[in-house]
């Protein structure tokens, strides 16, 4: 364990880290392919109490949400929340819950859609397509396509304007931030992937994006916001040109007070917002 890694986990001592996948998260473990496999096992050695929210991801985001609180508030100890993509809606969601935030310390959000996807508009736009994912996610135990439904633009942006004034008083009393990433050249397969839906994305006028968020929709009023490059795992799964760890030590860092060169700033693409230095 290197000094970085040693005060780090000094600062985290006292806590619970709390980790909730997005759509699909627990499939791609149940199939080992890599998701925030790497941060886990990273924590773990630096004795940190981490766990799984266990979430059907599929499941509409208050759903979730429901379960993700009743997390925070079965421990003894403050949790900091890390979501990534739609678990970090439902973190959100969850801090609104009566005596949720109390129980919470920070808030990390990595690729989340808080304002909606393009790309789910655009699928459950398609009744077929549509009706096929809802089957198909039951049947993996992945809950249903209603959880799809909340990821669309007009679902999202209605909620982030009914809980306007919640959100507003959640930020002056916790920590929070946001990370988005750009994918602007496929490195690797991974991000190849969502290197065509990226460009359509743009093409719809949705501007910078990772294959399936906007950076747009990224923005929670309130929060810290920043952007680096990759596709839509960049901050989650290891691979060329990609630091997950580093990125989650560093936002762990700020959450805690104690913000630190975490290395990844030179990546932010020209033009969008770097990381502040103010103190939380």
């Amino acid at each position: 364990m290197n000094e970085r890694d040693e005060a780090l986990a000094e600062a985290l001592s006292g806590y619970r880290l709390l980790l909730c996948y997005g759509l699909l998260g627990e499939l791609m473990v149940r199939l080992r392919v890599d998701y925030m496999a790497g941060q886990f096992t990273w924590l773990r050695g630096l004795g940190a109490a981490v766990e799984v929210v266990p979430l059907p991801t599929a499941a509409p985001v208050e759903e979730n949400a429901d379960r993700i609180a009743a997390a925070l508030l079965a421990g003894e100890r403050p949790a900091i929340l890390v979501g990534h993509s739609k678990g970090g809606l439902e973190a959100l969601a969850a801090l609104l819950r009566p005596g949720a935030a109390g129980a919470c310390r920070g808030f990390v959000a990595l690729q989340s859609p808080f304002h909606g996807s393009p790309v789910a508009d655009a699928v459950c736009q398609q009744k077929p397509l549509h009706l096929a994912a809802h089957h198909a996610l039951k049947a993996l135990g992945l809950g249903s396509g209603e959880g799809v439904m909340d990821l669309t633009t007009a679902r999202r942006g209605g909620w982030m304007a009914a809980h306007a004034a919640a959100i507003g008083r959640l930020a002056g009393a916790l920590p929070m931030l946001s990370i988005a990433t750009v994918l602007q050249a496929a490195e690797d397969w991974q991000d190849n992937i969502y290197l065509p839906v990226a460009r359509w994305m743009e093409r719809q006028g949705a501007g910078p994006n990772d294959g399936l968020v906007p950076v747009a929709s990224t923005q929670l009023p309130g929060a810290r916001h920043v952007v680096l490059a990759g596709g839509h795992r960049a901050l989650v799964t290891e691979g060329p040109g990609r630091d997950p760890i580093g990125v989650l030590r560093g936002a762990l860092a700020e959450v805690l007070g104690t913000p630190e060169d975490w290395g990844l700033c030179p990546q932010t693409p020209t033009g969008d917002r770097t990381w502040p230095r103010t103190p939380v």
